[in-house]
C-alpha cells in the first residue's frame, strides 16, 4: 500500500486492501449529495423532525438500566451521536462499549413516566453492542449511512492502544482497521476521528499531526500532515477534535489540547486560520448547520 507523509509517498505493504462484507470484497459506494433513491429504486426518507422552541420537550424513551448493569461501578456516558439518516443513535460509555439504539418504526404512545430513572426499566434494549476493551476516544458515523443500504451502515472508532476500527452497525462485526505507526514502528492510537463530507476519507488526529486514510484502502496506507510548519508556527499539541463544514466549502476545523482551534483546507491541509481564546484544552468543535459559525468546547480550568 502506498503511504504518504507530508507529500512523500512510499509503499510499506505493497498491496491494496478492500472492505469485506459477508466474506466478499466490498467497498463503500461513493454517494452524491443529490442521491434520492437506493440501488433497488427505493426512496430514502429522513427521520428528522422539525424543532419547535416554543413547546417544552417531552421524553419519549428512557435508557438507564443497560448502563447501570455494567461491571464498571461508576459507568457513565461519554457521548451520543445520531446516525446520518436519523434511524438510530450510537452511545459511548466508560465501560468501553458502544451501544446502538434503533428507533421503533412507529411511536407506540408509551407513557414516559413508566420509564423513569427510578423505575429501573428501559424503554427497549440496544440492538447492537460493541465491546472495544479499551477506553474509547472518539467515534464517527459514515456520512451517507442509510438503514436501507446495509453496506453503508458503518461507523469508525478510535480507542487506546488500537488502530482505527470500522464497525458494521447492523451486526456489530469488525469490517476493517486503519493503522498508524510511530517512529519506532509501533501502532499509535488516534485521539479524534471524522469522515470527510463525501465519505471517501477518514481524518484522524494525533500529536501535532493529522493522518488521512482512504476509506477504500484499509491497512497502514495514509497521508500524514504536520500541524506545525518549519518555523514551528501552527497548531501544537494533540489534535483532540475534528469537524467538517456542512456547507461543503472544503474546510475542516481541528481542536487541540493546546487551547487552539485551526481551520484548514481539506484538499491540501493548508492552514487558513489559527484561533485562540479557549480556556483549557479543546475537547469539541462543531460548525453550525449553515457553516457560518464554529463552536468550541473545552476542559474546565480551575
Amino acid at each position: 500500500m502506498e503511504e504518504e507523509r507530508d507529500g512523500e509517498s512510499y509503499s510499506p505493504d505493497g498491496e491494496e486492501a478492500t472492505l469485506r462484507l459477508n466474506g466478499t470484497d466490498t467497498v463503500i459506494e461513493e454517494a452524491t449529495e443529490t442521491e434520492a433513491q437506493s440501488s433497488s429504486g427505493e426512496h430514502h426518507y429522513s427521520y428528522w423532525s422539525s424543532v419547535r422552541f416554543d413547546v417544552p420537550p417531552q421524553r419519549s424513551y428512557h435508557f438507564s438500566a443497560q448502563f447501570r448493569d455494567s461491571p464498571y461501578s461508576n459507568n457513565f456516558l461519554k457521548g451520543v451521536k445520531w446516525s446520518p439518516d436519523g434511524s438510530c443513535f450510537l452511545s459511548s460509555s466508560e465501560d468501553n462499549k458502544l451501544r446502538l439504539f434503533s428507533l421503533p418504526d412507529y411511536y407506540d404512545g408509551c407513557d414516559p413516566s413508566a420509564y423513569s430513572v427510578g423505575s429501573g426499566t428501559d424503554s427497549y434494549g440496544a440492538s447492537v453492542v460493541v465491546d472495544e476493551g479499551e477506553p474509547i476516544y472518539d467515534f464517527s458515523w459514515y456520512p451517507y449511512m442509510s438503514s436501507s443500504e446495509p453496506v453503508s451502515c458503518v461507523f469508525a472508532t478510535t480507542t487506546r492502544d488500537h488502530p482505527i476500527h470500522l464497525w458494521d452497525a447492523t451486526s456489530g462485526t469488525l469490517r476493517c482497521t486503519y493503522r498508524a505507526y510511530d517512529s519506532v514502528d509501533e501502532i499509535t492510537a488516534a485521539i479524534s476521528v471524522a469522515f470527510n463530507p463525501d465519505g471517501t476519507k477518514i481524518f484522524a488526529g494525533y500529536n501535532k499531526c493529522i493522518r488521512v486514510f482512504n476509506v477504500h484502502r484499509p491497512g497502514r496506507d495514509f497521508k500524514q500532515h504536520s500541524t506545525l510548519k518549519g518555523n514551528k508556527e501552527g497548531q501544537t499539541g494533540i489534535i483532540s477534535a475534528i469537524a467538517f463544514s456542512p456547507s461543503h466549502t472544503g474546510m475542516l476545523a481541528t481542536g487541540s489540547f493546546s487551547q487552539t482551534t485551526a481551520i484548514y483546507r481539506e484538499d491540501n491541509m493548508e492552514l487558513l486560520y489559527l484561533l485562540h481564546g479557549q480556556e483549557g484544552g479543546i475537547t469539541h468543535v462543531q460548525f453550525s448547520k449553515d457553516g457560518n459559525y464554529l463552536y468550541t468546547g473545552g476542559r474546565k480550568v480551575n
